[in-house]
């Protein structure tokens, strides 16, 4: 048998998508299964994919004046119960503790879903004043919420996630806060993981429960399926009323406060692979990728190793001689292993760069620059490459986003009747553009009959008058049908 972490097969994508990407999560030592159904144990290198968001995700929060906290996992019952509409949307997927300590509970205690309700009940005794408003939070925690159908990184029982609850004095200034959070998603998809994203409106049906409204950011996998990348939620006056929140306005009128909320969660981890990744395994951006450039020596003797070891301590000093070398995240590969074993072990891993040297390389002033997004080849003096090294990390991380993009866009199509749409779907799947009445009726039934969803109503899209592909009623512009992880 193969040792652990050495590539002997991966399904190809083009013969089961679902199959190639647990090979991938699985012999690239992101994630195990746990053995708690549906959990899963993150492994080293698949958590420093997801601190490398987190930590980005982080530093956007924070500069926009949001303040880390923390809340309890469990919550009463009786507080989830109190939006009714909130509580229906979540009830299939709440596991609940109904004995502790030895004896069965009073109340029931649900296990974190999300926590709009427990804040709520919290933080109204901190809010008496328009001068206690704006009131901005952040959790990053884990919530459960139980999946009948669950795979690694997409859809686990458990999940890691950053959750955003705000409370503002006005309807405007939550409103902007919705569009801030949708902001912040939109950066850290598409400038720190190279996914381009579609930001829109979630129809009525597929908004959060609870929300007056959620905006999303929709990206297309490579299997041309959709994944919703992040939402952020107008909730209103809601889930104020419900826990008795008010406060003094300026006109010393008593007030509920307008609230937020917007998630963004260890699917992104998914997200990735299933974005750039390939044949042969993880394709990773180097801002994102736990290692940017892997050097492998190649030597036979002592005498090689020697020299070998030496040409790569002098461009590791140049390479670190520069502010932006310093930051670039290299690892040199000196394990008892085979070359094309450490070639088949990084490659999996999504690698951007590897630098092949060896006693000829040595001989040469050089190293053989290997890219893993196409394997193409390069011989380059490794003085000129510990120059340039930062800027072909920085053009590489470009590629990636242009080539999500024209990948999108090679997938996209417009349709204008319900059978072409039928067609398309099953044929070429990706994302199809048509007109909708606004009818949940006619949404379901896409749905029941294709599989596909509304995935947003595009905030670019462009105004077009057309028919709705299901009954014929007006329709305004196109939104995004796709069918979704």
């Amino acid at each position: 048998m193969a040792r652990e972490g050495f590539v002997t097969a991966i399904t190809r994508q083009s013969d089961d998508f679902p199959a190639w990407y647990n090979d991938v999560v699985l012999k690239a030592e992101l994630a195990s299964y746990s053995p708690v159904r549906g959990c899963m144990v993150i492994r080293p290198y698949g958590y420093a994919i997801w601190e490398s968001m987190r930590d980005e995700l982080d530093r956007h929060i924070k500069a926009t004046g949001h303040s880390n906290v923390y809340f309890p996992l469990f919550v009463p019952r009786s507080l989830l119960e109190k939006e009714a509409e909130h509580v229906e949307g979540f009830n299939p997927q709440v596991a609940w503790v109904t004995h502790a300590g030895g004896k069965e509970l009073d109340e029931w205690l649900a296990i974190r879903p999300t926590s709009e309700a427990i804040i709520a009940e919290t933080i109204k005794d901190w809010i008496q004043s328009y001068r206690d408003l704006p009131l901005l939070m952040n959790l990053w925690n884990n919530v459960v919420r139980w999946e009948l159908r669950t795979r690694l990184f997409l859809r686990t029982s458990e999940f890691l996630w950053q959750e955003a609850h705000t409370f503002h004095a006005t309807e405007q200034e939550a409103r902007e806060e919705v569009d801030l959070g949708l902001e912040i998603y939109r950066k850290v998809s598409e400038e720190w993981l190279a996914i381009p994203v579609i930001t829109g409106r979630k129809s009525e049906g597929e908004k959060f429960p609870g929300a007056v409204y959620t905006y999303s950011i929709e990206a297309m996998m490579r299997d041309r399926k959709a994944l919703q990348a992040g939402t952020s939620h107008y909730l209103g006056t809601n889930f104020a009323q419900a826990a008795g929140i008010t406060f003094l306005d300026r006109d010393n009128q008593r007030r509920h406060p307008h609230g937020t909320s917007w998630g963004f969660s260890t699917r992104m981890v998914g997200a990735t692979i299933m974005a750039h990744g390939d044949d042969s395994g993880l394709v990773l951006p180097p801002k994102v990728a736990p290692v940017q450039v892997v050097v492998v020596p190649i030597f036979r003797s002592e005498a090689d190793r020697s020299a070998v070891a030496d040409a790569i301590e002098r461009f590791e000093l140049a390479l670190r001689s520069t502010p932006e070398g310093r930051e670039v995240r290299l690892e040199v590969d000196w394990r008892e292993e085979s070359p094309g074993f450490k070639y088949n072990h990084w490659e999996l891993r999504g690698v951007p760069f590897r630098i092949e040297v060896g006693p000829r390389d040595v001989a040469a002033g050089q190293g053989t620059l290997v890219r893993r997004v196409d394997r193409s080849k390069e011989a380059v003096p490794l003085d000129r490459l510990a120059a340039e090294l930062p800027l072909r990390l920085t053009g590489y991380q470009q590629e990636l986003f242009q080539r999500a993009l024209d990948f999108r866009e090679a997938n996209s199509h417009q349709v204008d009747d319900y059978e072409s749409f039928k067609r398309v779907n099953e044929e070429q799947g990706g994302f199809l553009w048509a007109h909708w009445c606004g009818s949940a009726e006619c949404e379901a039934q896409v749905n029941q009959e294709t599989g596909a969803t509304i995935r947003n109503i595009p905030f670019d899209s462009a105004a077009e008058a057309g028919r709705c592909i299901v009954d014929g009623r007006p329709s305004d512009r196109r939104v995004v049908f796709a069918r979704a992880y």
